[in-house]
């Protein structure tokens, strides 16, 4: 058989550019067609509040439920699982990513959830779309570690990060952190222990712990690339004080 050449080789590397390329620009033009997707520029929301906080359970829901978010929810596994389970909860996830977003938004459309939403937008601007009291609890699903310590402002579960959701969170709002990195897991149990937050569980290996159940068992996409490679899944769950000034673990 013979070799392609580099010339053959390249044209069908672009075909594949082309090809994935085309399938981003459907899946933003469909995102356009999707109610329960918000999108707003960033110019938008950078310190600005979006219409809709505060107005989530009257505008869209039209319900008074509690609100649930997933953070940096890719293609939105759990938002739409949980939904499933809980219809008598509401579950919003937020992801920057419009392609990721696609599947949880067509996913929730053709199922006609009326308990999902989604936005696309930084984690940063998170305060621009709800108000205070209006969410009851947070999942944050395999966000980047940040494994460098100069870059530990930038991990979801930092006191940078819970500070921003103290604004919104009801009190004594639950946190789940479910992640593969083992890094990321001991560094956001020191910040619960530094700042004397309640533990409701903690184990740095999951599916060989006596806590999963048919809620931790959902698996992201991510997930389940990081369980084929044989990493185990750490997972924490704990309750975040809106009245405690916090602060970073001694840890690094």
């Amino acid at each position: 058989m013979r070799k392609q050449s580099c010339k053959a080789k390249t044209s069908i590397y672009n075909i594949s550019l082309f090809t994935v390329g085309k399938n981003k620009l459907k899946k933003f033009a469909e995102n356009e067609t999707f109610e329960n997707l918000f999108q707003p520029s960033f110019d938008d929301v950078w310190r600005k509040d979006h219409p809709i906080k505060g107005k989530w359970n009257t505008s869209f829901f039209k319900n008074d439920n509690p609100i649930v978010l997933e953070l940096g929810c890719g293609k939105g596994e759990y938002t739409v699982n949980l939904a499933k389970m809980y219809p008598n909860k509401n579950f919003i996830g937020v992801d920057i990513k419009g392609a990721r977003l696609w599947t949880g938004a067509k996913d929730a459309t053709e199922k006609q959830m009326e308990n999902v939403a989604f936005v696309r937008t930084r984690i940063e601007n998170i305060v621009s779309f709800f108000d205070k009291d209006e969410v009851s609890e947070i999942w944050i699903t395999f966000p980047d570690p940040q494994p460098r310590p100069a870059k530990a402002r930038k991990r979801l579960s930092s006191s940078r990060f819970l500070t921003y959701y103290q604004q919104f969170a009801k009190p004594n709002a639950i946190i789940h952190l479910k992640t593969d990195s083992q890094g990321l897991h001991e560094y956001t149990k020191a910040l619960v222990e530094q700042n004397n937050l309640k533990v409701h569980f903690c184990t740095n290996d999951l599916y060989n712990s006596n806590i999963v159940d048919s809620i931790l068992s959902i698996r992201t996409f991510y997930e389940s690339m990081f369980l084929e490679q044989g990493k185990p899944i750490t997972y924490l769950r704990f309750e975040l004080n809106t009245q405690a000034q916090l602060h970073e673990p001694e840890l690094e």
